[in-house]
C-alpha cells in the first residue's frame, strides 16, 4: 500500500495532479480543497495516499492531510459509495462543513454536491454520524475530525469508561493523528 508520497508536482490538471518522486511520476487524484492548496509547479508537495486496486485499473488519491484521508476511508466503506463519489463529496465541502452537515443532518448541504441526490445524502448522514462530532462543551463549537472517534475507540479497548474517553478526546488538538493522540490522552487521563 502506498500511504503517502512526497516529490515534486509536475502537472496540475483538475482533479488529477502529476507527481514525480524521484524520478517515477505518479497520477493522483484530488479533491479540490487539496487541489487549490497545491504549490506552483516544480514545487515539493507532501500528500497522504490511498491505493484503490480494481480489476481494470490501480488508481490514486491524494490528500492534503490525514483527516480528508480518514474521512475519505469513511466515505468508502458506505454502500454505494465509490472513490469518485467520496472525492466530490470532499471537493464540495470542507471537513468542518462535512462534520457539521453530519451532526445537524442537513441534507441540503450534502444535496448540492454534483452526483449527491436526497436518498445518497439521507444515507450519509445516517453512515457517518459516529464518525464526526461536533464539541459544544466550551461554548464554541469545535469539530472533532475522524481520528477523534478512533483515539476514543483505542481508549475503550484499554478500558476506560466512554465519559472518560470521550472526555479525553476533546481535550486533544484538531491535528493531532492517532498515535500522538492516544499518547496525549493517556497522559490526560493519568493525571486526572
Amino acid at each position: 500500500m502506498i500511504g503517502r508520497l512526497t516529490g515534486n508536482l509536475l502537472e496540475k490538471n483538475p482533479p488529477q495532479i502529476l507527481l514525480d518522486v524521484q524520478g517515477v511520476g505518479y497520477e493522483v487524484n484530488v479533491p479540490m480543497s487539496t487541489f487549490y492548496n497545491l504549490p506552483v509547479l516544480h514545487e515539493r508537495v507532501v500528500l497522504y495516499t490511498q491505493l484503490i486496486v480494481r480489476e481494470d485499473a490501480h488508481l490514486l488519491y491524494g490528500f492534503a492531510s490525514e483527516d480528508e484521508r480518514a474521512a475519505f476511508r469513511h466515505l468508502l466503506k458506505i454502500s454505494g459509495v465509490g472513490p469518485k463519489l467520496a472525492l466530490s463529496v470532499l471537493s464540495g465541502l470542507s471537513l468542518n462543513d462535512l462534520a457539521i452537515a453530519v451532526t445537524s443532518k442537513e441534507v441540503g448541504l450534502l444535496t448540492r454536491i454534483p452526483g449527491v441526490g436526497k436518498k445518497t445524502a439521507e444515507r450519509l448522514l445516517l453512515e457517518l454520524q459516529d464518525k464526526f462530532i461536533v464539541s459544544m462543551s466550551d461554548g464554541t463549537s469545535g469539530v472533532v475530525t475522524p481520528h477523534g472517534n478512533d483515539i476514543t475507540n483505542a481508549l475503550l479497548a484499554l478500558g476506560y469508561s466512554g465519559k472518560e474517553a470521550d472526555w479525553a478526546a476533546k481535550q486533544l488538538p484538531a491535528d493531532a493523528n492517532v498515535s500522538d493522540g492516544i499518547r496525549q490522552a493517556l497522559k490526560l487521563l493519568s493525571k486526572a
